[in-house]
């Protein structure tokens, strides 16, 4: 994410905010500190590893109970830093995941469940 005019549009968090990103399927979660958030992209801090994971869509899960959410995409890690922007629109084909966060841990839980 480039220094340029999208800065003046972001809000930066000091102390950093407690967020999370889950795959879309519910298989994995991460805690992370939201350090800056503009309305097409963010910067992460993320807590463990992120090696082996999926990055390529995701959830970022702004509330405990995932309610407010935001779909993303990967741009550019850096050490414990992530880089990442927000996908727009449902003009995406729909996968086989789920359409939200709840949806995800709902067909996780029933799948574990049979």
């Amino acid at each position: 994410m480039a220094e340029d005019s999208k800065g003046l549009d972001r809000v930066t968090f000091s102390r950093g905010y407690d967020v999370c990103i889950m795959a879309i399927d519910g298989t994995w979660r991460r805690d992370c500190q939201l350090n800056a958030i503009s309305d097409n992209d963010a910067i992460l801090t993320v807590e463990g590893s992120i090696q082996g994971l999926n990055l390529k869509e995701f959830f970022l899960l702004l509330s405990s109970t995932g309610l407010a959410y935001r779909r993303c995409e990967l741009v550019r890690v850096n050490g414990t830093e992530m880089d990442i922007q927000f996908l727009k629109g449902k003009n995406k084909k729909k996968r086989g995941g789920a359409g939200s966060p709840q949806e995800s841990l709902m067909a996780r839980e029933r799948m574990m469940s049979e």
